[in-house]
C-alpha cells in the first residue's frame, strides 16, 4: 500500500479510506501482566478494564482463569463491569496430551469463564511440540482440533493462538500451516499467528502471513497478528502484518509485557488510523489516546517513557532554535501529526538552544502582548544562556521558568514587584549518633510577609525534609493552602564531576497539589541551599497560581 502524506501532518492511504478496518485486542491484563515488576490486583484490573472500554479497544483479553485464581476471580465478577464498547476474552491452553478436552480442568475453566470469546493457544512449532510439550505432531493437532471444537460447541467466539508460529514456519511451514488449518476446520473464529519469541524481522512477518492467507483461503476468517519486541520491532511486524493481510492485532495499550514487552498499541493505533487510513477505534476516541495510555501506566506503577512514541511527555518537545522557529511558524514543518490528533501538546523547552521564538511563545502565556523583539524576551533570552553556563537547565522545571519569566516582568513594572515571602535566614543541621539512636536533622527559618516576620522549626529525616517542613509551618499562617501540597519527587545531579565533592549540582523538585504537578530547580555548590532555592520556587509558584493562575 502506497502512503501518501495528508495537509494536516498526518497521512492516508491513497484515495482515502480503504474501506477496511483493524480489530484490537489489548492483552495488557495478560500478556502485560507478565512484564517485570507488575502485578495487578483485582482492582486494577477492573480500572485497566474500565480505561481501555472508555478508549474504545474491542476486545480485552483479561486474564488466564485456569492458571491464576486471581484470574478466575476476576472473571467471576466481570460481569459486575459496566462496559459501553469491549467485550472480554479469557485466555488458556489447549486439552493436555492424552486427555479429553471435557477432562482437563484448565479447559474446563476455561469455559466457565463466562468470557465472550475464549482464546486457546497451541504450539505451531514442530521443534516446540517435541521438545517441550513432549508430544507426537499428530498429538499436537488433535489438541488443536479437539479443544477448539470443544469450546466452539458452548462458548460464543474461540480465536486460536497459533504459539511461535514464525519460528515455526521458518523451520517447517508445513506443519506450522496445518495448525492453523486444523483451528479453522475445528472452528476457530480468528487465527492469530505469534512472534512469540519476537525474533522475526517485518519482511519474514509479512511473506508468512501472505503464506498462512494462501493456505486458508477464504476459509481463513479473520487472521491475526501478536507480537513481541525483542528486537524493537513488534510494532512495525504488526503494521507489516496488517499490510500482508491481516484484520486483527493484539497488543498492550503501553506497550509492556513479558521480556522486552509487546506490541505498543499507543504508537500502532494511530499509525494505521492516521498514517493508513485504517479505523481502529470508534470514531472522536483517539485524541483520549494519550490520557488513557498514562492512566493504564499509572495503574502498572510504572512510568510511561517520556519518549513513547505519540503519547509521551516528548514526542511533541522541541528544543532547538530551528526546530522551535519553524513549528511555530508552520506546525507540519517539525511535526507528522497534530499532537491533539492523539490527546497530546506541543512543549518548547527552554533552553539556549531554542532561541528567542521559543522564549516568545511560553512568555506569550503569561503576557500575550510579548513578542521575540520585546526587550523582556531578549533579556530573558541572554539570560537563559548565562544560566545554562552556570548549570541551571530550565527544560525540566517548567514552574521556575515561569517564575524566571514573571521576574522579569515584574522587574519592568509589569507584574507584582513585591515577592510574597522572603528567607530572611535559615539553619539546617543534622545529628548521626553512634549506637541504636536514629539520625536525625532539624532546620530553623526565619521568613518575611508583607512586612512581618515569623520563625518556624521542624524536625526532619534528612536536612532537606527539615528544611522544608520549617518553611511551610513558618508561611501556614499567612498562606493556610501550603498544608495541601506534598513533594512528590526529588532529584540531584551533580553537574561538573571533576570537581569532586565541591562540584555544582542541580537539584529538581516535583511537588503536587490536587490534580496539579509542577517541578522547580535550584543549582549551587551547597545542596542544601539548591534544595532551598527549588522549594522557595516551588512554594512561591503555587502561591503565584492561586492568585493569577499558572501559565
Amino acid at each position: 500500500m502506497r502512503v501518501m502524506r495528508n495537509t494536516a501532518g498526518g497521512a492516508s492511504a491513497e484515495g482515502g479510506s480503504t474501506g477496511r478496518s483493524v480489530e484490537i485486542l489489548d492483552t495488557t491484563l495478560r500478556d502485560g501482566a507478565q512484564g517485570e515488576g507488575i502485578a495487578f490486583s483485582i482492582q486494577d484490573k477492573i480500572a485497566v478494564v474500565r480505561a481501555l472500554d472508555e478508549l474504545g479497544i474491542p476486545w480485552i483479553e483479561a486474564g488466564n482463569p485456569g492458571g491464576s485464581p486471581k484470574d478466575a476471580a476476576f472473571f467471576s465478577r466481570a460481569a459486575e463491569i459496566p462496559l459501553e464498547q469491549a467485550r472480554l476474552c479469557a485466555f488458556g491452553p489447549t486439552r493436555k496430551p492424552g486427555l479429553r478436552p471435557e477432562k482437563d480442568p484448565q479447559v474446563r475453566r476455561l469455559l466457565d469463564s463466562g468470557a465472550a470469546a475464549l482464546s486457546v493457544f497451541g504450539k505451531s512449532w514442530d521443534l516446540q511440540v517435541t521438545r517441550v510439550l513432549r508430544a507426537g505432531l499428530e498429538e499436537n493437532l488433535a489438541m488443536i482440533g479437539e479443544t477448539v471444537a470443544y469450546l466452539k460447541a458452548r462458548a460464543g467466539l474461540v480465536f486460536f493462538d497459533g504459539e511461535h508460529f514464525f519460528d515455526g514456519w521458518k523451520a517447517n511451514p508445513a506443519y506450522a500451516l496445518s495448525t492453523l488449518e486444523t483451528a479453522l476446520k475445528a472452528g476457530a473464529d480468528r487465527v492469530i499467528l505469534c512472534d512469540t519469541n519476537g525474533g522475526s524481522f517485518p519482511g519474514e512477518i509479512a511473506a508468512a502471513v501472505r503464506a498462512a492467507a494462501d493456505c486458508l483461503g477464504p476459509r481463513g476468517g479473520r487472521l491475526g497478528i501478536h507480537a513481541h519486541n525483542d528486537m524493537g520491532l513488534a510494532v512495525a511486524n504488526a503494521i507489516a502484518a496488517v499490510e500482508a493481510g491481516c484484520g486483527h492485532v493484539q497488543g498492550t495499550l503501553a506497550g509492556f509485557g513479558e521480556r522486552c514487552g509487546n506490541t505498543c498499541l499507543a504508537a500502532l493505533l494511530p499509525s494505521l488510523e492516521l498514517k493508513l487510513g485504517l479505523p481502529c477505534l470508534p470514531e472522536g476516541r483517539l485524541p483520549r489516546l494519550a490520557e488513557i495510555t498514562r492512566r493504564v501506566a499509572e495503574v502498572a506503577n510504572l512510568a510511561l517513557p517520556a519518549s513513547a512514541p505519540y503519547v509521551g511527555t516528548s514526542a511533541f518537545s522541541h528544543k532547538g532554535g530551528t526546530h522551535s522557529d519553524g513549528v511555530l511558524k508552520l506546525s507540519r514543518s517539525f511535526e507528522h501529526i497534530d499532537p491533539a490528533l492523539v490527546g497530546n501538546g506541543r512543549r518548547l523547552l527552554m533552553s539556549e538552544a531554542g532561541g528567542r521564538s521559543a522564549v516568545a511563545e511560553r512568555a506569550r502565556k503569561i503576557d500575550p502582548s510579548l513578542t521575540r523583539d520585546h526587550p523582556a524576551v531578549k533579556a530573558l533570552a541572554e539570560k537563559l544562556k548565562t544560566l545554562e553556563a552556570e548549570g541551571w537547565a530550565f527544560e525540566g522545571a517548567d514552574a521556575s521558568f515561569e517564575l524566571l519569566v514573571r521576574r522579569e516582568l515584574a522587574a519592568r513594572g509589569r507584574g507584582r514587584r513585591e515577592p510574597l515571602f522572603k528567607i530572611l535566614a535559615y539553619r539546617v543541621m543534622s545529628e548521626h549518633p553512634t549506637g541504636e539512636s536514629i539520625a536525625c536533622s532539624h532546620a530553623w527559618v526565619k521568613v518575611w510577609v508583607d512586612g512581618q516576620d515569623e520563625i518556624a522549626a521542624a524536625e526532619g529525616d534528612g536536612p532537606v525534609h527539615a528544611l522544608d517542613g520549617a518553611l511551610r509551618r513558618a508561611l501556614l499562617r499567612f498562606y493556610p493552602q501550603l498544608g495541601h501540597i506534598r513533594l512528590t519527587d526529588y532529584k540531584v545531579r551533580v553537574i561538573d564531576g571533576g570537581a569532586a565533592t565541591a562540584a555544582k549540582v542541580r537539584v529538581l523538585i516535583e511537588t503536587s497539589g490536587g490534580p496539579h504537578t509542577w517541578t522547580t530547580l535550584g543549582v549551587s555548590e551547597d545542596i542544601i541551599d539548591a534544595s532551598r532555592a527549588a522549594l522557595v520556587d516551588s512554594i512561591e509558584y503555587k502561591l503565584m497560581g492561586d492568585m493569577e493562575g499558572p501559565a
